[in-house]
């Protein structure tokens, strides 16, 4: 019996899968920094090999696997129709599939070389990472509110954002909020994107001291978020985080 992956039921886990080659380029380089060790499985079946990310040609076209120990399965693997890479990195899953593999000599040492993967699934589901939003970018909710028979929309500043939710400064006009209220409609103003339309449930209400002055902020999850928008927020989190790293190595 085939082993189930995450990876190919597309449908059911649409939102934790990368398709923008950046953000594969960017989780296969964290691989090969923390030295991941992938466990490769052959055509989906239970036949597999310890194996690691070396690298990434200079093209970023094609990445370089670890080979086999056993040659048949080195053999074997250039035979299959697809070889599906597991691991799990800070208790995230990450699997994608590699295809058209080809032996070749990396630094001395037997490697495989495939095309870089179309898709990654990247699955964190019992607790989304939380990016704290920079400053500079101004990250907004706008959040409808009626006042006097009409619906306007209520800035609030967006404090962290994740896959699941987000939290933002409760604005001193805004309505009374209580856990479990859900914000239907509202829209996240996310920096070279547009909006991302959702509803949003709040969770939990904290005392946030911000400028020395008392206000509250409003722990929310996402209600209803298509996958498109929870790919664009992924997104997002790629790009800061990317561009975090890089002033980190400037210095």
């Amino acid at each position: 019996m085939p082993i189930q992956f995450e990876l190919l039921q597309e449908e059911q886990f649409a939102r934790y899968l990368l398709k923008e080659k950046a953000d594969i380029l960017y989780n296969l380089r964290t691989l090969i920094q923390r030295r991941a060790m992938l466990s490769t499985f052959l055509d989906q079946g239970p036949d597999s090999f310890l194996s690691a990310v070396l690298g990434i040609s200079s093209d970023e076209r094609h990445l370089i696997l670890d080979a086999a120990s056993d040659e048949r399965l080195n053999q074997r693997a250039q035979e299959a129709a697809r070889l599906i890479c597991a691991t799990q990195l800070d208790q995230i899953k990450i699997q994608f599939a590699l295809q058209d593999l080809e032996q070749i000599t990396h630094e001395g040492l037997q490697a495989l070389r495939s095309p870089l993967p179309q898709l990654l699934l990247r699955l964190q589901r019992r607790e989304h990472y939380r990016l704290s939003a920079p400053p500079s970018h101004g990250l907004a909710c706008l959040i409808p509110v009626q006042e006097k028979g009409r619906i306007t929309s209520l800035k609030a500043d967006v404090l962290d954002i994740s896959g699941g939710g987000l939290a933002f400064v409760v604005p001193p006009n805004a309505p009374h909020l209580e856990p479990e209220m859900e914000l239907p409609d509202c829209r996240v103003m996310l920096p070279d994107t547009g909006p991302i339309s959702a509803a949003l449930q709040v969770r939990n209400l904290r005392p946030l001291a911000q400028q020395g002055h008392p206000s509250l902020r409003a722990g929310c999850q996402f209600v209803t978020l298509s996958s498109s928008m929870a790919a664009s927020i992924q997104r997002y989190i790629f790009k800061v985080e990317r561009e975090r790293n890089k002033r980190e190595r400037l210095g």
